[in-house]
C-alpha cells in the first residue's frame, strides 16, 4: 500500500466561542478499554469531532505507546511524534497536527518497546505534554492502549475523567470489569463513565451497565469505602457503516452523520457536554 505525503501542519489555536470563553485549562477525559479491538480508538476520534462541533477546542492525545493506531483511523501521515519529543529530536510544537473534523492530534508512534515499560522518564515526559497542552484547550481525550498495564493506568491516572469503552461480548465485559476494578482500588476512583460499542438492540447498554454496577457493588470499594458508581453514558449500535469509514480511514460522524452509529456518537458528546464541560457541570 502505497503512502500519502507526510503531513505536519501545526492546528491554528482556535479563538475562543460562548462554549469556551470561560474555561482556562483542559478537561482531561481518558478513553480507555480492558480489551483491544472494542473500537477505543473509533470512539476517541469521533467523540473529538462531535465535541468540536458543539463549539470546544479538542485535542486528542495518543497514550499507545506501543500500538498506536490514531494515526491510521484519521488518514494521516505524520513527520514527527510523540516518540520524537520523548527523543529530543522535536518540541512538541512541532507535533501538533489538524485531523479531520477540526481538532488537533498528537500521534504516538508504533511498536516502540522501549515504551511498554513505565520508566521515569516515560512517566515526566507524558505529564510534561499535558501540562504544557492543557491551558491551550477545553478537552483533552487521551486514547490510552487497553487493558491494565503500568502505562495504561499512568496515563489514566493523569485524566479527570474516565471513558470506558466495551462491547456486550462476555470477554469485553470480564476484561472491562478488571479494569475498573484495578482504576477503584489503585487510583480511587468513584466515578467511571461506560459506554458500550456494537450493541444489537436499545437498551443492552443500560442492561449491560446495570449487571456490573451489581457485580462492582458487591467486590469493589473505592478507597473512601464508598461503591463505586458505573455511569452509562449510551450506546453505539452495530452499524454496517462503521466498517466501511473505517475501511476508508474516515470519520464516521463527518461523512456519514445520519448513520445510527453517528447519531450514538452525536448523543455521547452531548451528554459529555452536559456532565462535564457545560458551565453548569458539577466539577
Amino acid at each position: 500500500m502505497s503512502e500519502a505525503p507526510p503531513s505536519s501542519t501545526v492546528a491554528p489555536t482556535a479563538p475562543a466561542t460562548p462554549a469556551t470563553a470561560a474555561r482556562q485549562h483542559a478537561r482531561v477525559i481518558a478513553v480507555t478499554s480492558g480489551k483491544g479491538g472494542v473500537g477505543k480508538t473509533f470512539v476517541s476520534a469521533n467523540l473529538a469531532a462531535a465535541l468540536t462541533r458543539r463549539g470546544y477546542r479538542v485535542l486528542v492525545l495518543d497514550t499507545d505507546l506501543g500500538l498506536a493506531n490514531l494515526d491510521v483511523v484519521l488518514n494521516l501521515y505524520p513527520k514527527l511524534t510523540l516518540h520524537d519529543v520523548f527523543t529530543a529530536k522535536a518540541n512538541l510544537e512541532d507535533t501538533l497536527i489538524e485531523a479531520p473534523g477540526g481538532f488537533t492530534v498528537v500521534l504516538a508512534g508504533s511498536g516502540m518497546v522501549e515504551y511498554s515499560r513505565l520508566t521515569p522518564e516515560v512517566r515526566g515526559d507524558l505529564l510534561q505534554a499535558i501540562q504544557t497542552l492543557a491551558p491551550r484547550y477545553d478537552v483533552i481525550l487521551l486514547d490510552t492502549g487497553a487493558g491494565i498495564s503500568d502505562v495504561v493506568l499512568f496515563s489514566i491516572s493523569l485524566a479527570t475523567d474516565v471513558l470506558v469503552v466495551a462491547t456486550p461480548e462476555p470477554t469485553s465485559l470480564t476484561d472491562a470489569y478488571a479494569a475498573i476494578k484495578v482504576l477503584a482500588s489503585q487510583q480511587g476512583r468513584q466515578h467511571i463513565r461506560l459506554v458500550v460499542n456494537q450493541t444489537a438492540r436499545a437498551g443492552d447498554g443500560r442492561a449491560i451497565t446495570g449487571q456490573l454496577q451489581q457485580v462492582l457493588n458487591r467486590f469493589v470499594a473505592t478507597g473512601s469505602g464508598q461503591p463505586l458508581r458505573l455511569i452509562h453514558m449510551g450506546d453505539i449500535p452495530a452499524d454496517p457503516t462503521v466498517r466501511d469509514a473505517v475501511m476508508r480511514r474516515q470519520l464516521l460522524v463527518q461523512h456519514m452523520p445520519g448513520c445510527p452509529a453517528a447519531l450514538a456518537i452525536a448523543q455521547l458528546a452531548s451528554k459529555i457536554d452536559a456532565a462535564l464541560l457545560s458551565p453548569e457541570a458539577a466539577n
